[in-house]
């Protein structure tokens, strides 16, 4: 990926990427300040500059070790631990986000933090990841590289055509699997063919399985494909199902 070298006058902000990285560490570090020197810290700070340097930012104090160790101690703010300490500033909205969504969950951040590392050392699925042509509605909670990881594949022309004639030959119909629809029951030969794929594997396993099966995607329409992605933490296809139980029944 080349990208023409960006050394804006000031750093740009943390990413959710950035953070859940941070929080891993932080956790890691039981929320005390790390020592100096600490080989965790420039393991991180390395990790984040090269990060940035895939999207063509650089500079001297671009995720530092100073930057990163200060970074820690922000989650403080959110912190039981440390609830009764004067002077910690309230951080920002961001960081409150991503504490709430993974401190009580130190394995699915552990999971996440090291798929988010393997994307960023890995320059093929960095790339893919990294590019800026995607949209979705919401980011995931496991932020950027995996979400967009998640969209390249699901959006996989080869893989979706196997996919829609593996179901014809098993089902001989496309049909919704959240809420049923058949397009070409409702469109006639226009509608033939016609539905979208969603891969169903958890994000954080998406670095380790490079290899996209037939059985990790779902058939859905477009309505419910952007239900799935509306808001962050994106719905599985079973919790989908219950949320159209329950809005068809009468109230």
């Amino acid at each position: 990926m080349k990208h023409q070298p960006k050394t804006p006058s000031r750093n740009p902000a943390w990413t959710r990427d950035e953070l859940i990285l941070a929080l891993n560490l932080y956790l890691e570090c039981n929320g005390a300040f790390p020592a100096k020197g600490d080989a965790r810290v420039q393991e991180l700070s390395d990790l984040l500059n090269k990060f940035w340097r895939l999207q063509g930012y650089s500079g001297a104090t671009l995720r530092n070790t100073n930057g990163v160790a200060m970074k820690l101690m922000n989650f403080r703010v959110h912190d039981p631990k440390y609830a009764e300490l004067k002077g910690l500033k309230a951080g920002n909205k961001l960081e409150k986000e991503v504490w709430e969504e993974f401190a009580n969950q130190p394995d699915d951040l552990k999971k996440t933090a090291q798929a988010i590392c393997d994307i960023i050392q890995n320059p093929q699925e960095a790339e893919e990841a990294l590019a800026p042509e995607q949209e979705i509605e919401a980011e995931a909670v496991e932020g950027q590289l995996l979400t967009h990881l998640h969209v390249r594949r699901e959006r996989s022309k080869k893989l979706i055509a196997q996919k829609k004639k593996a179901v014809l030959e098993n089902l001989g119909q496309l049909v919704c699997e959240a809420c049923g629809f058949d397009f070409q029951k409702r469109y006639g030969e226009r509608g033939a063919g016609f539905i979208e794929c969603h891969h169903t594997k958890p994000l954080s396993d998406l670095p380790e399985e490079r290899t996209t099966r037939l059985s990790d995607l779902a058939l859905l329409c477009a309505n419910c494909h952007r239900m799935i992605h509306a808001k962050r933490p994106w719905l599985s296809i079973p919790d989908l199902r219950d949320m159209i139980k329950k809005a068809s029944q009468p109230h």
